[in-house]
């Protein structure tokens, strides 16, 4: 955008929930200079300003700044990194002609029906694999366990919670229609803009049948206090 004969970068800061009742919501949408822990500490500051309270998962990808402002300030809430983002972040640790194979068993893990399966199974790709790709195995072993937070979710919760799947589709849409525009005059004209492409899906969740059963995460959490009394 253009401000005083001067273009300047805009990151677009947006968070999007699930309420008690299931259905998916656009919480907000803000404009900051850059994506810091800054910008994120003060965008969920204002949203629990608004009344946001009582949140129990994140996910995100992993930007360093995004990850302690939400342990800062959603101190209550489970992180969940995105496995799809932590699949093209391993690309980084294998050489270019890599087994098509390692990957896509690395990518079978998410789909096992607990934690305890996903790490059995961990444990043997890691054997497998160590020799061939020690930089990757090591990286994964490391890291792997930030992605693997929604297996304490319901099982029918775990394909909507373990991906930033659903930001993503606003998030293209966004920047399909800004590089349209390339410039904007101000500030003000970009964020009316992305929040306008953002009313049309959240006024169509709103109407939508319910996205998660949130029933089921309830009864979990009764369950799992009637084990610990």
């Amino acid at each position: 955008m253009r401000e005083a004969g001067v273009i300047r970068s805009q990151a677009v800061l947006i968070a999007i929930g699930i309420h008690t009742g299931g259905r998916r919501a656009v919480l907000a949408t803000e404009l900051a200079p850059r994506e810091s822990e800054t910008s994120w500490r003060d965008f969920l500051l204002k949203l629990k300003e608004r009344g946001l309270h009582g949140g129990e998962f994140v996910v995100s990808d992993d930007h360093a700044g995004l990850k302690k402002a939400t342990a800062e300030v959603l101190t209550e809430s489970a992180w969940q990194r995105c496995y799809v983002h932590f699949l093209r972040n391993a690309l980084d640790y294998l050489p270019r002609k890599a087994d098509d194979d390692c990957l896509q068993e690395l990518r079978w893990l998410y789909d096992r029906r607990d934690l305890t399966e996903a790490q059995r199974d961990l444990a043997s790709w890691l054997t497998r694999w160590q020799t061939k790709y020690p930089k990757l195995t090591d990286w994964v072993e490391e890291h792997i366990g930030e992605t693997l937070t929604f297996y304490r979710l319901p099982r029918a919760h775990h394909k909507h919670l373990k991906s930033t799947n659903m930001l993503e589709r606003l998030n293209e849409e966004i920047k399909r229609r800004t590089r349209v525009v390339r410039i904007f005059p101000n500030t003000e004209s970009c964020l009316r803009l992305i929040r306008a492409l953002c009313v049309e899906p959240h006024e169509a969740w709103l109407e939508d049948n319910r996205y998660l059963n949130m029933d089921l995460l309830r009864e979990q959490k009764k369950e799992r206090l009637r084990q610990a009394a």
